[in-house]
């Protein structure tokens, strides 16, 4: 091969990894955007980060198949009103009111359209659609699996109550949601 076939082979590759790396980054920005801490935490949780972020895209695909719709104005109306009833209940039974506003989200998601499986499919689930309040949702979750054993402080119940209703709040439409603290 003459060395100017060489000098163009080589810019030609140069210039396709160039733009290979530019995609990619850009893929990657994209998805650290609309994932936010969720897109870190799946990153960390995997340990690569093209195989984070094949997760991540297939975590979309998976929800733009789904048929996620907006709650009714009577069905928003009547989710608030159980709220407002289990949230009252956490003075004389935090235990039960924690419980309670994880089947009040699951039953929120449920009539959304969400599938309502293992957690851990609810929570990706949400993460596409609502990445501010995942990491609440994981928060709460887990303190609800301490109380299940007895390792929950009612300051844990609490908390979890907060994380749900932060949830509960963003699937409903009404409020800001409140990142975890």
């Amino acid at each position: 091969m003459d060395p100017r076939t060489l000098l163009i082979v080589i810019v030609f590759l140069l210039a396709v990894g160039a733009g290979l790396w530019f995609y990619f980054q850009r893929r990657s920005q994209k998805l650290r955007s609309m994932f936010g801490s969720e897109y870190d935490r799946t990153v960390r949780e995997i340990g690569d980060r093209h195989k984070a972020e094949s997760i991540l895209i297939k975590r979309k695909k998976h929800v733009e198949e789904l048929d996620i719709r907006p709650l009714a104005a009577a069905a928003v109306e009547r989710f608030n009103r159980e709220w407002e009833s289990c949230q009252a209940k956490f003075v004389d039974d935090p235990r039960g009111a924690v419980r309670e506003a994880d089947h009040l989200v699951a039953e929120v998601m449920k009539t959304r359209g969400y599938p309502v499986g293992d957690f851990e499919q609810r929570a990706a689930d949400v993460s596409v659609d609502h990445p501010g309040v995942v990491e609440n949702y994981r928060g709460a979750h887990e303190i609800a699996v301490r109380e299940e054993r007895g390792k929950a402080s009612t300051e844990d119940l609490r908390r979890a109550l907060v994380y749900y209703k932060t949830l509960f709040e963003e699937l409903l439409g009404i409020g800001e949601p409140v990142l975890r603290r």
